[in-house]
């Protein structure tokens, strides 16, 4: 793709942002621009770096990932300038958010974080959500940062099992 102004970019990450019900990763939006060479690494930080200050969007950071959302300015200013963005690359997005958008949904719904405790030990919080709401949310006491962040690895891959044996069990 020829270099572009950082407008497109940004209308780009806005765009995905309005198209999905839950928050993307900051690395979900790099890995499709990047993987599709709209533009570099940089430029792309420079954008989304941009629309944050901008207040276009929001980025959290729960553990080692930031969640962007969209907020009603980025809304208002996408619905003004959406036609800037080309058909193609709309088409692209959109079928990129459809094949993946379980997987998508999987990886910011799910978390684990840990931090140590005053007494010395680490608490894992593992947390699964849908639609924003908590289906289930853990919290183990573990004692070294080794077994905190193994727990917090493996909620990742297991979450839907635990989910289900805890139902079965529980129910």
């Amino acid at each position: 793709m020829t270099q572009e102004p950082i407008a497109l970019y940004k209308l780009i990450v806005l765009y995905m942002l309005n198209r999905v019900d839950f928050p993307l990763t900051r690395a979900q939006v790099e890995t499709f621009i990047l993987d599709k060479e709209y533009t570099t690494y940089l430029t792309l930080q420079q954008a989304i770096g941009e629309l944050c200050e901008d207040h276009m969007i929001d980025a959290k950071t729960l553990g080692n990932r930031t969640h962007l959302t969209l907020t009603e300015e980025g809304r208002s200013d996408l619905h003004f300038f959406e036609q800037n963005i080309s058909s193609a690359i709309k088409a692209e997005i959109d079928a990129y958010l459809k094949e993946n958008s379980m997987a998508l949904r999987n990886e910011v719904s799910v978390t684990g974080q840990y931090d140590r405790t005053s007494k010395g030990s680490y608490q894992a919080v593992l947390t699964a959500k849908e639609r924003g709401e908590i289906l289930v949310e853990l919290k183990l006491t573990v004692p070294d940062e080794d077994s905190a962040a193994s727990f917090c690895h493996h909620w990742q891959q297991k979450s839907q099992e635990i989910y289900a044996m805890l139902m079965k069990e529980l129910f």
